[in-house]
């Protein structure tokens, strides 16, 4: 089994997700006493927050090119980035490290493709909804159309990221929000949406909606056993 390095703490509270998720496919895969082989480095959000707001993202980007240089030197195999947003300087972070960057647009691009989903509504913060590093890469690299919501539908499901899901908030009327902007985007086209931030599976799950979802941190948790367990 391989090491699966984990560059986390965007927020915790989805990191935990990631964790679990690691140990509970190890061990139904390999049963007994297996669990997951994980060298984790955290980082304070409130730092990556700061920075976020301040749309200052080479600092960003140096900041988590040196956390995954931890990540490699605690003796991982590949690195997992814990987060949707912050894939956004997934090349400062490649470029710092020797071990293989397993990009969560892919693992869930190539779910989408699975799935036989061609047009893919996205949820997520505002930068992964508005900024082209996410939407591009489904759509050069995996030949998939992705819709967002409007303005204002963008501004309420990053507001609930922001100020109650990382902080560990679930409010039903939150969901019904997020419900209502799923619709919307059935109702555009959409086959399917992209739970594009680790922590919107903590308010919306499947049984909410008959759309189907796609989750990014199961997604990208599964992509990461199959490295390492040579799926």
């Amino acid at each position: 089994m391989k090491t699966i390095g984990v560059l986390g703490g965007m927020s915790w509270e989805s990191t935990q997700s990631y964790y679990r998720l690691l140990n509970e496919g190890v061990k139904a895969r390999l049963g007994g006493f297996h669990s997951a082989r994980v060298c984790l480095v955290s980082v304070d959000f409130a730092d990556i927050e700061a920075l976020q707001r301040a749309g200052d993202w080479d600092a960003a980007g140096r900041y988590l090119a040196a956390s995954a240089r931890q990540v490699e030197a605690g003796g991982a195999d590949c690195l997992v980035l814990a987060t949707n947003t912050m894939h956004c300087v997934a090349e400062a972070i490649e470029t710092a490290i020797d071990i293989p960057l397993l990009h969560i647009a892919d693992a869930t691009g190539a779910a989408l493709r699975d799935a036989g989903v061609s047009r893919v509504g996205l949820l997520g913060t505002r930068f992964t909804m508005e900024q082209p590093f996410y939407r591009e890469r489904l759509e050069q690299r995996h030949g998939i159309e992705v819709v967002v919501p409007d303005s204002e539908a963008r501004q309420a499901v990053h507001d609930i990221i922001f100020q109650e899901l990382v902080l560990g908030t679930i409010d039903d009327a939150s969901r019904e929000r997020y419900l209502a902007i799923i619709d919307a985007l059935a109702s555009r086209g959409a086959e399917g949406v992209i739970l594009g931030c680790t922590e919107i599976a903590l308010l919306v799950q499947q049984a909410h909606t008959a759309l189907p979802l796609f989750d990014t941190t199961d997604l990208h948790a599964r992509a990461a056993l199959a490295f390492a367990l040579d799926d």
